[in-house]
């Protein structure tokens, strides 16, 4: 680590600093002759959380193998579950539903994706996970009193993010913790770098390089003059409205992030092991927080308590690392959580930091990656809203507003299905937003065209003959490996009986 980094400050503990935290403070992040920095993060028990539940992508269980970390630890100690997707209803229109599994049969088998649309077949339906979503059950079979995978793809997590921070700085360790709120910067008069945090307590922490976790407050990068781009001109909600719904003792868990159009806007559920984090984030152009909520109550069948109505800018930074200061989190971006872009975000920037630091071109590199990384979230998310969809104000007015570069790839796309050669490989070949993502989202919503998938296959018989075999085969093995596993529920409560044993 460079001389300018030997003491690292993380303001703000949460899922961004503890991960940063975890990850910077880990040797194998950093390069071999690397010292190890000196980490303090400064957190408020002060400050509430909205706890409202958050969702991962596979990164997240990637990023626990590579830290040698206890997945099923991480379940028992956050009540956290099993995500394989997202369902999507009533988005393309209404009384329609798709589902958008996270993991990728075309790893197994190049070329499946063509062969479903070409036959008329769902994409999903070659997905291991579109069938232990449908039977709600959990990635593993009890054989012999252990837990055998049901293949070999990541599976991701919902989780409260409260619990999920405070299992994140159990892990973290040779951290200093210091329990106070930023009140004030003092900064270098010629370079303008911050040289120490004024905190509540009377208290005045130096450092070498500064992190802002503190979320919507960006109390760090703030003052350092950051401009915020929106994207206000793209995806077209404004507003959060948060709110819980408890489980019935034996209702079971669905492993499924659930994401339901309406009619100014959409609602999500997120399980946990105790509720459905829920919320709705809609356009206050089209209504207002009190029709929101009546709209949600007449969706559900019944009232709901709002945790908060959050006003929203999505966006980002121009530049989340001016100086000495970097931003993470929702400090630096913030999206609708359609995709679960933040934490995935937050993951892999930090990854990526962890060898900026030693690179004198690190800030600016930093700024184009992340720059790229959010711009390219934007896009994918403003996909979901190319609908049929014409019942409201609401999709009346995004039918006529698509960015043009969304409408050219929707028309590329209907030439062919999306390949690899269609995205620009991600710094450190990380997980990004491409192909295996995108094809679920397009054929749910009937943008890819089944004559272009048959002309594609119809040059080469044989390869299409394949593909019908190896379709065929995959939709058989992913649908008897699911009904061996054990249901989502009963397998996270043997989570906890086996601890206590």
């Amino acid at each position: 680590m460079s001389k300018s980094a030997r003491h690292i400050v993380i303001v703000g503990g949460g899922t961004a600093g503890w991960l940063a935290a975890l990850i910077l403070g880990d040797p194998s992040a950093r390069a071999k002759a690397a010292p190890a920095p000196r980490i303090t993060v400064v957190e408020s028990s002060k400050i509430p959380t909205i706890r409202v539940g958050e969702g991962t992508t596979a990164v997240f269980r990637q990023m626990l193998q590579h830290f040698g970390l206890d997945e099923g630890d991480f379940l028992r100690a956050t009540g956290a579950t099993i995500k394989y997707g997202i369902r999507h209803k009533d988005w393309r229109r209404v009384g329609h539903s798709y589902d958008g599994p996270i993991d990728d049969p075309a790893r197994l088998a190049p070329g499946i994706d063509t062969y479903a649309v070409a036959a008329g077949k769902p994409v999903a339906q070659a997905h291991l996970f579109r069938d232990l979503i449908r039977k709600c059950r959990a990635p593993a079979a009890r054989v012999k009193g252990r837990d055998v995978p049901a293949g070999p793809f990541h599976h991701a997590f919902h989780f409260d993010q409260a619990r999920a921070g405070a299992w994140l700085r159990a892990q973290a360790k040779g951290v200093e913790i210091v329990d106070a709120v930023v009140q004030d910067l003092e900064r270098d008069s010629a370079t303008g770098h911050i040289t120490a945090l004024k905190l509540d307590t009377g208290a005045r922490l130096t450092g070498d390089l500064f992190l802002d976790c503190t979320g919507f407050r960006r109390a760090l990068i703030g003052p350092m003059g950051a401009a915020w781009r929106t994207y206000a001109d793209v995806l077209p909600v404004n507003r959060a409205m948060p709110f819980w719904i408890d489980l019935q003792e034996d209702e079971e868990i669905t492993p499924v992030t659930f994401a339901w159009a309406q009619k100014a806007g959409w609602m999500w559920q997120i399980p946990t092991q105790e509720r459905l984090g829920c919320g709705y984030v809609y356009s206050d152009a089209h209504i207002s927080p009190d029709q929101a909520q009546a709209e949600i109550e007449a969706a559900l069948g019944h009232a709901i308590e709002p945790r908060n109505d959050i006003r929203i800018d999505a966006g980002r930074l121009e530049q989340p690392w001016i100086g000495n200061c970097i931003a993470l989190g929702l400090a630096s971006s913030f999206l609708e959580p359609l995709e679960a872009t933040s934490i995935h975000g937050t993951i892999v920037q930090v990854m990526l930091l962890a060898r900026w630091l030693e690179d004198p071109k690190g800030a600016a590199q930093c700024n184009a990656t992340v720059a790229r990384q959010v711009d390219d979230f934007r896009d994918f998310i403003r996909l979901h809203y190319v609908s049929e969809r014409r019942d409201s104000a609401f999709w009346q007015d995004v039918a006529t507003s698509h960015p043009e570069r969304i409408l050219q790839r929707v028309q590329r796309w209907q030439a062919r299905l999306p390949e690899r050669r269609d995205f620009t490989p991600f710094p450190g070949d990380l997980p990004h937003v491409q192909e295996q993502l995108y094809t679920p989202v397009l054929d749910g919503l009937g943008l890819l065209d089944r004559g272009a998938a048959k002309a594609a296959l119809a040059r080469t018989p044989q390869r299409r003959a394949q593909l019908r075999k190896a379709h065929d085969t995959l939709t058989r093995d992913h649908a008897r490996a699911a009904s061996r596993c054990l249901p989502h529920r009963a397998w996270l409560r043997a989570l906890h009986t086996e601890q206590a044993l």
